[in-house]
């Protein structure tokens, strides 16, 4: 019998005495556990075997997780309900045997309202007591906050939180030990949320993966609302695919060997000094190049958007992503996903007109809903002893990632220039918005972050692989920045090993 196995014995006399043994599985003992503000909707043991979303548990319910085949694990469903007003769903999984002793919690996307299910596989495949949560509304826009505030609050940074201290809880009754470690995993909104808690809560967690952070959340979607006005305001910009084609293809000619290999890839953008007026028709009616409005188009999504101060609210996209920017090809008539942000998290009012839309006051006003990490302070975090790896692709077509660059660079110009026994920023050359693209976009990020937390070991350079048809075509060191991946001058380019870090002249 399992050693984590609760047995209860019933000795009765029937015709003499009989000892009669149940066994009550570790699982069922935490249907009597009675935590603050929680109901426990489900408590199974789930066996080996494709992982199916029940039904009820949001969008994606119904669907297998493929192909991932899961191992035995006791499933926890709870309602948390810290605030009256309070309807967040989290899930916890908790491996039958092979528990690797730590904690991982994954993060969300966009508006979140669902649990994250694939990623709760992947953690649990790997051994992991793992987590997620919805944040406290279903569905992907901003709508559940209308007239909500506390879930506004839950939205933002309480639902998190609040599956963390639960979960570490169950965790600890259910194996009878707290956690080793407890990690968190997250990209997109779940980079946004890392840095909250990480403000917030820098005891939740010993060690933090924050990819592509949409945080500010109300700063991306108002210089979102921003471009897109400007972009109105030009019509006759839109690029056609042969535009956008040629663009990139000049955009790679001028900037593609400046870490020393054609490949396709630009290892430093921020060294990219194009000016797409360099495509611009001489007279009109000419081919091959671009209208003074479609230079414009080009020029509004490289920009930064900037309040009248001159205060960057958000960066422009990067040179060498141009393939994956739909902005290129827009001519939009409405003001787009983000403009939740502004009439409800801002004004709440669903009917706000946006053309009464201003970039200084909508900010501020949405600002005050709190949902955001604005602190570049990490001390308790460092104090804390955890590590903190941030990483975005450079050629990412949802989240400008020179913002991550700027917030990295603050933590720094607050807290000093040497941060990086606990704190590394990787930035992947190519890579999309948290994976995809023509970059090495694929590396075990958890596995670096723990050798650094749980060894001492820092990494230096994350060895990431590019893969086409399940097969791995390209290998390349993913870099501290501000360093990057100088080509050694032999060797095939296709191999990490023919690459070193370097900070780019």
């Amino acid at each position: 019998m399992n050693s984590l196995m609760f047995v209860t014995r019933l000795c009765a006399v029937v015709c003499g005495a009989v000892c009669l043994t149940f066994a009550e599985s570790p699982c069922d003992h935490l249907k009597s556990l009675s935590l603050p503000g929680t109901t426990l909707t489900a408590v199974e043991t789930v066996a080996a075997g494709p992982y199916v979303a029940p039904q009820g548990a949001g969008r994606g319910a119904g669907a297998a997780i493929t192909p991932q085949i899961l191992p035995a694990h006791c499933r926890v469903a709870a309602t948390l309900q810290p605030s009256s007003d309070s309807d967040i769903k989290m899930e916890l999984w908790l491996p039958v045997e092979g528990w690797n002793s730590k904690f991982e919690m994954v993060g969300n996307g966009g508006w979140a309202g669902i649990i994250s299910f694939p990623q709760m596989a992947a953690a649990l495949r790997e051994g992991y007591a793992t987590a997620s949560t919805n944040t406290g509304h279903e569905g992907g826009n901003g709508m559940f906050a209308l007239g909500h505030p506390e879930k506004i609050v839950d939205f933002g940074w309480r639902a998190v939180h609040e599956t963390v201290v639960k979960s570490k809880a169950l965790v600890e009754a259910y194996y009878s030990q707290a956690p080793k470690y407890s990690y968190w995993n997250g990209c997109s909104t779940g980079g946004r949320q890392a840095l909250v808690e990480v403000t917030k809560f820098p005891n939740d967690f010993d060690g933090v993966v924050a990819g592509a952070p949409a945080n500010p959340h109300i700063h991306l979607h108002a210089a979102g609302v921003e471009r897109t006005i400007e972009l109105m305001k030009n019509p006759g910009g839109a690029l056609s695919e042969a535009n956008i084609e040629m663009l990139h293809k000049a955009v790679l000619a001028k900037c593609d060997a400046l870490d020393g290999v054609k490949d396709g890839l630009i290892g430093n953008p921020a060294k990219c000094h194009f000016d797409p007026a360099e495509l611009q028709c001489k007279s009109e009616g000419s081919e091959g190049c671009l209208t003074p409005a479609q230079v414009e188009q080009v020029k509004i999504v490289y920009a930064d958007v900037k309040t009248k101060k001159g205060e960057i609210v958000w960066t422009g996209f990067e040179p060498g992503g141009e393939l994956q920017y739909a902005a290129l090809r827009l001519t939009p008539e409405q003001p787009g996903g983000g403009w939740d942000s502004i009439r409800i998290l801002g004004h709440q009012d669903a009917d706000y007109d946006f053309h009464k839309f201003d970039l200084d006051t909508d900010v501020a006003l949405a600002d005050k809903s709190g949902i955001d990490a604005h602190t570049h302070d990490l001390s308790p975090f460092k104090q804390h002893g955890g590590k903190l790896l941030l990483y975005h692709g450079w050629s990412d077509p949802g989240i400008a990632p020179g913002n991550t660059v700027n917030f990295y660079s603050a933590v720094l110009d607050t807290m000093g220039p040497h941060q990086d026994d606990w704190m590394r920023l990787f930035m992947v050359p190519g890579m999309l918005h948290c994976a995809g693209g023509p970059g090495t976009d694929q590396f075990n990020k958890m596995a670096a972050l723990e050798r650094w937390r749980e060894e001492g070991k820092a990494p230096d350079q994350i060895v990431a692989a590019h893969v086409t048809n399940a097969q791995v075509d390209m290998t390349r060191p993913l870099c501290p920045y501000p360093q990057v991946a100088v080509y050694k001058g032999s060797g095939s380019t296709n191999d990490a090993a023919n690459f070193t870090c370097k900070v780019s002249p």
